[in-house]
């Protein structure tokens, strides 16, 4: 899934019967869960939105998603 650029990768805990996920290609963690199949974007993309805003209340820059391109 990807969200302002943001990009999770999502996986299913068949013993807890919950979907857990994670941003990647960034420095710091963000990660959310969901039990049902429906709720999951919207629980990515509040979960990108909840680090946006404490990263502007602590008046701190966002990590932004690495590009995957290395600068010569």
């Amino acid at each position: 899934m990807k969200y302002k650029g943001y990009e999770a990768v999502v996986r299913f805990d068949e013993d807890a019967k919950i979907f857990h996920g994670e941003v990647i290609y960034i420095k710091d963690v963000i990660t959310f869960q969901e039990y049902s199949n429906d709720g999951l974007r919207k629980a990515f993309e509040d979960s990108v939105e909840d680090y946006l805003a404490f990263c502007k209340e602590r008046g701190e820059e966002a990590d932004k998603p690495f590009s995957g391109n290395l600068v010569s």
